[in-house]
């Protein structure tokens, strides 16, 4: 189940056939040490680079009722290429305050003074995710589905101090996923630290998951409000945004994460109050 921010009503969402079988049986659990590595994960983008893809292109908008208006009309090369499309300038405007970094299944998580924090039934602490012993307040999980786009912002204007990668795994950051194995401990991610000018210390978190090889960063030092900072290739991902600052959040997404209910949001939405 959903909470759709914008409509305002719930959604029923679903766990795909394949998934649950490789996360709830002996067979699909033995399968699944092969998708979860970084050899799939180099072989899989190989294929969706190759013009061999195409094909999926069409299907893949009709089965996950992707609306094309909003994106720039371009002749694709390769399904990877119409992965990381680029959406029309306008479609998306940044509110002020504390936004959306990109369109995504957000879940809003308070980290106690042991600096750990419950996330699907699995406790992780701050150095679990992030390898350093750091103090935050709020962890905020957006959770990016192949329907969604893949690109995503910086959460406000700054600098970045300093980035590192970790290496790990590929598990698929569905639900079943989560609730099954420490995802965002084991699954290898770009960790960037950030020195913002209203939100201070923020921890930024690209999460690689299933079939996603390849984390795309832009080179920057500086960023200003709503500045793209980057893309995810092909696959599901998500983006975890660390915050130690006090913010007054939309009381419906904070109930709904409560409740174990992910809330529906679109790149630049305004998540404060």
């Amino acid at each position: 189940m959903y909470y759709d921010l914008k409509k305002d009503q719930y959604i029923e969402g679903s766990t795909r056939k394949g998934l649950s079988f490789m996360y709830n049986s002996l067979l699909g659990r033995i399968m699944l040490r092969l998708f979860i590595t970084k050899l799939t994960a180099n072989l899989s983008r190989m294929y969706m680079n190759s013009w061999f893809s195409k094909w999926r292109i069409k299907k893949f908008i009709k089965k996950n009722n992707i609306n094309m208006e909003e994106y720039e009309d371009t002749k694709y090369r390769s399904f990877n290429e119409f992965f990381m499309r680029n959406i029309k300038p306008g479609k998306r405007k940044i509110s002020k305050g504390l936004y959306a970094i990109s369109d995504a299944k957000l879940t809003v998580y308070k980290i106690d003074k042991n600096t750990k924090l419950n996330i699907k039934d699995s406790i992780y602490t701050i150095d679990e995710l992030i390898g350093e012993k750091k103090q935050y307040k709020y962890a905020l999980v957006f959770r990016l589905c192949v329907d969604d786009y893949h690109h995503y912002l910086f959460p406000d204007s700054g600098k970045i101090v300093k980035s590192k990668y970790i290496k790990g795994k590929f598990h698929t950051v569905q639900p079943i996923a989560l609730k099954k194995y420490k995802v965002f401990k084991e699954n290898a991610r770009e960790v960037t630290f950030l020195d913002c000018d209203h939100l201070g210390d923020v921890c930024y978190i690209e999460v690689g998951a299933m079939m996603v090889g390849r984390i795309v960063n832009e080179p920057v030092t500086e960023f200003s409000i709503g500045q793209e900072k980057g893309h995810f290739e092909f696959g599901g991902s998500t983006i975890i945004l660390l915050i130690n600052k006090d913010i007054k959040f939309n009381e419906k997404i904070l109930q709904c994460s409560e409740d174990d209910i992910e809330t529906i949001v679109k790149m630049g939405e305004k998540l404060d109050i």
